[in-house]
């Protein structure tokens, strides 16, 4: 089976070079821009709160250890971008249905009417930067964007995975050597910057 090296050398160089320099870019202005809409509401919510109160909108309430394990972030991370949410109402705690000891996230109804103003004005945003594009055009490149956003997840787990087994077999290794996950987006969710 060929290795990534045999691969790259197999493929276009000048294609990568170029394609991890487009990558680069995106990512910069990406961060320049905030991608975060367009009007008032431009760069309103902060990309921390746009996935969390996303992730709890299309999944349902759920717990911290939850919601950290989808998004590939760590509880700690989660705990501490939650609580402003909840300070400002836009996510609320509430008891599990089955086990009322546990302490579920659940979006706020205020939190919903917020999240679906912020998405209003970012797919206004889309409209603008891909005027001209056709919708095959459009649906290509969401394709291919996902596409890329699950591999650079997929790696990044693996390389998580492979730090912390490395850790764990190692003889001078402790628990607070071992790789932490990254604080960045989990699968589906690794847009550069919102």
């Amino acid at each position: 089976m060929p290795t990534s090296q045999d691969m790259t050398t197999e493929l276009d160089p000048g294609l990568l070079d170029a394609l991890q320099h487009q990558v680069a870019v995106f990512a910069r202005r990406a961060e320049q821009t905030r991608l975060g809409g367009t009007g008032q509401l431009r760069n309103s919510m902060d990309r921390a709160a746009y996935l969390l109160l996303n992730r709890l909108d299309q999944e349902g309430p759920m717990g911290v250890k939850a919601l950290a394990a989808g998004m590939g972030i760590d509880s700690s991370t989660v705990t501490r971008q939650v609580a402003p949410l909840v300070d400002s109402g836009l996510v609320k705690r509430t008891s599990h249905p089955e086990d009322g000891r546990a302490v579920v996230l659940q979006l706020s109804a205020r939190g919903l009417a917020r999240l679906e103003e912020v998405r209003s004005s970012r797919r206004q945003l889309m409209v603008e930067v891909t005027e001209g594009w056709t919708p095959d055009e459009r649906a290509s490149f969401c394709t291919l964007l996902t596409r890329f956003n699950t591999a650079l997840s997929a790696r990044q787990s693996a390389h998580a995975g492979q730090a912390g087994h490395a850790a764990a077999e190692s003889p001078a290794a402790s628990d607070d050597t071992a790789a932490a996950p990254s604080a960045h987006e989990g699968p589906g969710e690794s847009v550069p910057a919102s």
